[in-house]
């Protein structure tokens, strides 16, 4: 065995850098026996965060997704770092909102045509 150039890393939680952007991330143990890198000193209230992205923390330092809608309004979450990640590109949180705005951009588009052809000059009969 080889000397160890760095300290040995623990299993349990603890802040290890981000590999995008080098800050701290709290590396907290899930419900579901997994870990997940949380935005340290972080505490939004819970229903400003998408329920999907909402980390609650539990009474034994574990935390689970809470997708409770709406959750209670004092109710405080974790979100993960890459959310908060400078350096990673933010996930498509709300897809409607997304395809709602390519719309828009081709609407806009469709606006700006010169090419649009002149309303008719006589209208149809509609009853």
């Amino acid at each position: 065995m080889g000397a160890l150039e760095e300290k040995p890393r623990r299993l349990g939680g603890g802040q290890p850098r981000c590999p995008y952007c080098g800050l701290l991330q709290d590396r907290v143990a899930t419900l579901e026996q997994d870990w997940v890198l949380l935005e340290p000193d972080m505490r939004p209230l819970a229903h400003t965060v998408p329920a999907e992205h909402r980390w609650i923390e539990l009474s034994d330092g574990r935390v689970t997704v809470y997708g409770v809608c709406p959750p209670d309004q004092f109710q405080r979450c974790r979100i993960e770092h890459r959310l908060a990640c400078p350096a990673q590109p933010l996930p498509d949180l709300w897809p409607w909102l997304t395809s709602l705005r390519g719309e828009n951009a081709r609407q806009a588009e469709r606006q700006d045509d010169p090419k649009l052809p002149p309303p008719p000059e006589e209208w149809p009969d509609a009853g």
